[in-house]
């Protein structure tokens, strides 16, 4: 059986293999980019507000709801805030784009680094997050679903205390 520090190590390895291989053409699907500013503040558990007051929506992830027009407050989601907010609020963090460059909403549509920490993936792995695709899947999908497995089974954050 794999130790769940060894299976973190192991994703985290498909991660960088991943982020340096990408595919043989991506300019045939869309331009990546990247950039790095800073965040002001955190609207919720997968959504940012740079200094710019541009807004960016995490790829690839759903936190449970705190600011939906059309639902309550859910299971988790101020803890998935809080979390997000111990992440990359007031700091400078790398946005880099996949695909489709902004949502229904305006906001952009980044990954989202910090202090060498794929946020996305982070908010994954503690149970703050669900991997979710919305239209095209990421091309860290499979990861991402790969880790909300293991912190499903480890009753991490979200799991543990919603049902």
């Amino acid at each position: 059986m794999i130790s769940s520090h060894l299976l973190l190590i192991l994703l985290s390895l498909s991660l960088l293999i991943g982020c340096q291989l990408g595919t043989e053409d991506e300019s045939e699907t869309y331009e990546q980019t990247t950039s790095y500013k800073r965040v002001t503040s955190v609207i919720d558990g997968d959504t940012i507000e740079l200094a710019s007051g541009e807004r960016v929506r995490y790829i690839g992830i759903d936190t449970p709801e705190t600011h939906h027009p059309d639902k309550p407050v859910e299971c988790y989601g101020e803890r998935a805030t809080e979390r997000n907010r111990e992440l990359v609020e007031g700091k400078e963090v790398e946005l880099v784009s996949e695909g489709e460059n902004r949502d229904q909403y305006g906001r952009l549509l980044r990954h989202v680094f910090v202090d060498g920490t794929f946020v996305n993936s982070q908010l994954i792995w503690e149970g703050f997050a669900r991997a979710r695709s919305f239209g095209e899947p990421s091309k860290f999908h499979q990861v991402f679903v790969q880790m909300e497995v293991v912190a499903r089974d480890a009753e991490r954050g979200l799991w543990h205390e919603c049902s």
